[in-house]
């Protein structure tokens, strides 16, 4: 009886302390601060959507959902700090596709591997890619920057938010698909490249729509052609590539939230069903609003998705003659 009686307190101690434990372990998640890396400067569509959707996500699951702009290198600063950060669902990105794909051939090094990095968790929106000019007088229509580029290869400069960056790829696709040989001036974001462009320091930009979509709408700046099979409900009047006379120059700059590689399956899922629900909301609205496509996928959908435009960007690339820097 002493030695039962002796036992009781200490197991019950034991069994407490494991109860406790188990409660700390298995506290749902998210339960502290969330951190959102953008690998971009504030201002631009990214960073828009990543806090519009960290809003969102911190509204429906309960915590501070909190956006980190790490600027700089093509992705090669912000990235790499997700792709370190402990597995464990309090470090995400919200990232451009071309970070993804186009930096695999743009660059000979990468500080992270675009597949084996990270964990898919679902699209954001698709963002049709737009060419817009200041001077519509010197440039009235896409023929016109054909004619031009070919006349005298290399002289007509055109933006972009970096090598690799959506507007980097858009540019590369004209370029060879039409023949017409321009100059690339690279900036460090699609803020500092949409004010190049209104200052009138580069001749044109292959934009996201979403950037230069107050512009346009102001007058600031002139739309020539969509590089979208459709034309977009908030520019009726501006025609596609292909009614322009270019065909096959179709190109979605999608955005995409990921987290660390070998993050628990649980947390990918509660996120991948947090994203469908906050793109079913009001922020639809607000997003195609501003030009964009919202579409939410699966996991797998945009691993596939990854991996295809992985090669699609390679070609385009190689089919530049770019050597990897």
């Amino acid at each position: 009886m002493l030695f039962r009686t002796f036992l009781s307190p200490v197991a019950g101690a034991l069994l407490a302390l494991g109860l406790c434990s188990g409660a700390v372990a298995q506290s749902p998640y998210p339960n502290k601060p969330v951190k959102v890396m953008v690998a971009l400067p504030a201002g631009g569509s990214a960073d828009m959507i990543a806090r519009v959707v960290s809003q969102k996500l911190g509204e429906q699951l309960g915590q501070s959902f909190v956006v980190e702009n790490k600027a700089g290198g093509s992705g090669q600063i912000g990235m790499p700090q997700v792709a370190r950060a402990a597995p464990d669902g309090y470090t995400l990105a919200v990232s451009p596709a071309s970070f993804l794909t186009t930096n695999k051939s743009i660059f000979k090094q990468l500080p992270y591997d675009p597949e084996a990095d990270f964990q898919p968790i679902s699209t954001l929106v698709n963002q049709p890619m737009v060419l817009v000019v200041k001077d519509k007088t010197q440039f009235p229509n896409v023929a016109s920057i054909v004619a031009q580029a070919k006349a005298q290869p290399g002289r007509l400069t055109y933006a972009s938010s970096g090598d690799g960056s959506p507007q980097h790829l858009g540019a590369l696709m004209f370029e060879t698909r039409t023949h017409a040989p321009m100059l690339h001036v690279p900036y460090k974001g699609g803020a500092p490249a949409i004010n190049d462009t209104l200052a009138g320091n580069v001749d044109m930009l292959f934009a996201v729509l979403p950037e230069a979509l107050p512009h346009i709408q102001s007058g600031k700046l002139h739309a020539l052609g969509l590089m979208s099979p459709q034309r977009s409900a908030l520019l009726p009047h501006v025609p596609t590539m292909v009614e322009s006379g270019y065909a096959d120059l179709n190109l979605s700059a999608w955005v995409a939230l990921l987290a660390p590689a070998k993050t628990p399956a649980d947390i990918v899922a509660k996120l991948n069903q947090a994203v469908h629900t906050l793109l079913q909301s009001d922020v639809k609205d607000k997003l195609a609003s501003s030009g964009m496509e919202p579409v939410a996928s699966t996991p797998e959908a945009l691993k596939a998705m990854i991996a295809s435009d992985l090669k699609l960007h390679a070609e385009l690339v190689k089919a530049a003659g770019l050597q990897p820097q």
